[in-house]
C-alpha cells in the first residue's frame, strides 16, 4: 500500500506541474479547458480510507486554487470528485473481486468500465467546478457548452495519459 501511494504521489507532482504551467496556458476561446489533475484523484487505490480521500482532494483542490487565482472554486469541485467516486465506486465495483490496494487503470480493469468511470466524474468535476466559477443562470448555454467541451477535451487528455500508464491485466 504504501508503494502504492507513494507511486500516486509522484504522479500527483506531475500532474500538478503540468497543469500549471502547461496547461493553463491551453484552451479554446475560453471555451474548452483541460483540467487532467483530476487524474491523479482518481487514480487513488480503491481502498483508500475515505477521509484520506476527501483530505488529498481538499488538497489538491486548494493548489490548483492557488495558481489559478480561484477562491476555493476548485477545491469545492475536487471534494465532490471525491464524494462522486466513493459513491460511483461502491455501486460498480463489487470489493471480492478486487483488492483494497488496486488502481483503477486502463489495463487493470476493463475498458468499458475505465471509460464510464472516467466520462461520469470528470463530468461531475466540471459541472460542480464551472456551475461554481458562473454562480449564476444567466448565460447557462455559455456554461453548458463550456462544461461539456472542457470535459471532452479533459477526458481526451486522461485517455492519453492512461496509455502512458497502460500495464497488461496480470493473470
Amino acid at each position: 500500500m504504501a508503494k502504492v501511494l507513494l507511486y500516486n504521489i509522484i504522479r500527483f507532482g506531475a500532474l500538478l506541474i503540468m497543469q500549471v504551467f502547461l496547461f493553463k496556458n491551453i484552451g479554446y476561446y475560453n471555451l474548452a479547458t483541460p483540467f487532467p489533475y483530476v487524474l491523479f484523484l482518481l487514480l487513488l487505490p480503491v481502498g483508500i480510507p475515505n477521509f484520506v480521500l476527501y483530505c488529498l482532494a481538499f488538497m489538491t483542490g486548494v493548489t490548483v486554487d492557488a495558481f489559478y487565482d480561484t477562491l476555493g472554486v476548485h477545491a469545492a469541485a475536487c471534494v465532490a470528485l471525491a464524494w462522486s467516486r466513493i459513491v460511483f465506486v461502491r455501486i460498480t465495483i463489487q470489493t471480492d473481486h478486487y483488492e483494497n490496494y488496486m488502481t483503477p487503470l486502463w489495463g487493470t480493469v476493463p475498458f468499458q468500465w475505465y471509460f464510464l468511470y472516467v466520462l461520469v466524474l470528470t463530468l461531475f468535476h466540471h459541472v460542480i467546478l464551472f456551475s461554481l466559477e458562473a454562480f449564476t443562470f444567466h448565460q447557462f448555454h455559455y456554461t453548458l457548452i463550456r462544461i461539456l467541451l472542457s470535459c471532452i477535451f479533459t477526458v481526451i487528455i486522461i485517455l492519453l495519459f492512461s496509455l502512458l500508464f497502460y500495464r497488461k491485466k496480470q493473470r
